[in-house]
């Protein structure tokens, strides 16, 4: 299969939108009322899949909803929390402090464990708060922390979610599809992910993976009529339908995208792939003599950030542009406590494609005479 749709695509080395195949693409080129008999089908098949994906068909829903993956965190986040919900949220990026955000936005009464960027959660803390605050009804945590590439340990949050009787949500924007996960384990009340990322389709909505029992204990305490993941579960149900008008060409390529995923060899062969551009990626790097801004006990195959090199010629802004102008599209970086770029290993890219794009990182390094191995 082609990697790109035209020879003139530059191929996206970053956490999403991604690259995606020829035939993703091309799944969006026709037209489907929001009501056919063929668009419901496609919807139906997408959310079985998902479940089937995670082996989570008997006791979960899956519910898509339109807009990016910070939508569905949202909906989540406004739907699942009764009037007298407290959450507490574990925030290790800028992913886990937007859920930070949120709450604060919705009101939602929480607590928050901020660590640094470079430091995986503590259960210990966790283990902590719930035995100290009584109010907490929720936990909330990133599963592939996209600030850093760095990925959280969710197994063992959410077996404390299962002893202390408290619903639990991951954000598994970054994850899903792309690292491998016995999710009956992890005992999730609601996954959340994106349609542009490790199942690389394309943007227009996001998807959550919700407990039947959670979400029908939601009814009535959502926050916002047009993201409310209990209503649009249930006119899915219903119908099929979308409560308001649903992204179908981005619902096409995704279902593309779902068959080719399982004509690769699921997540399992998947997941193999990323870590084949990770370990061709690290190898280059380091060879070239830059550091990686994680260590890498923490690092996940996902994204790498990449500390800026302390060389005096080094300018991010001119090394970007330099790479972008031989065709290739790499990330700024997130961290606030460093300066990072970043490098996705995700998408329709194999090692071939890491490899040229080292080669294009070397040429612009020399270029620029900046000297580091």
């Amino acid at each position: 299969m082609d990697n790109f749709s035209c020879a003139n695509d530059k191929p996206l080395f970053t956490p999403g939108p991604l690259t995606t195949s020829r035939t993703v693409k091309q799944a969006m080129l026709r037209d489907l009322g929001s009501r056919d008999g063929e668009f419901l089908r496609v919807v139906r098949e997408i959310r079985a899949k998902l479940l089937d994906i995670a082996n989570l068909r008997d006791e979960y829903e899956c519910v898509l909803m339109q807009g990016s993956g910070t939508f569905c965190i949202e909906a989540t986040m406004g739907t699942m929390m009764p009037p007298d919900g407290k959450i507490l949220i574990l925030a290790n990026g800028a992913y886990g402090k937007r859920m930070v955000g949120i709450a604060d936005t919705l009101k939602i009464p929480f607590s928050v464990f901020e660590y640094p960027e470079h430091c995986k959660t503590n259960t210990r803390d966790v283990e902590f708060e719930l035995t100290r605050d009584a109010s907490l009804t929720h936990i909330a945590m990133v599963h592939s922390e996209t600030t850093s590439g760095l990925v959280n340990e969710i197994a063992t949050v959410g077996a404390l979610a299962r002893q202390f009787h408290k619903k639990f949500l991951v954000d598994a924007m970054s994850s899903f599809g792309g690292i491998e996960t016995d999710w009956r384990a992890v005992n999730a009340d609601y996954i959340v992910s994106s349609a542009n990322k490790c199942i690389e389709g394309v943007p227009g909505f996001g998807f959550v993976l919700a407990k039947r029992e959670s979400l029908l204990q939601t009814k009535g305490w959502a926050r916002s009529l047009a993201l409310d993941l209990c209503a649009q579960w249930k006119g899915l149900e219903s119908d099929g339908q979308f409560r308001f008008t649903p992204p179908t060409h981005a619902l096409l390529a995704f279902h593309q995208a779902l068959l080719e995923l399982e004509q690769e060899g699921g997540v399992k062969a998947r997941a193999a792939r990323y870590r084949a551009n990770y370990e061709t990626l690290i190898a280059g790097t380091r060879a070239l003599g830059l550091r990686e801004y994680l260590e890498a006990r923490d690092q996940g195959h996902i994204i790498v950030s990449f500390l800026y090199p302390e060389h005096p010629n080094f300018d991010f802004k001119n090394f970007y542009a330099r790479l972008n102008e031989k065709g290739f599209v790499i990330y700024p970086g997130k961290v606030g406590n460093a300066n990072c770029f970043r490098i996705g290993c995700i998408g329709r890219l194999f090692p071939s494609d890491m490899q040229n794009l080292l080669n294009a990182m070397q040429t612009t390094l020399q270029e620029t005479q900046v000297t580091l191995a």
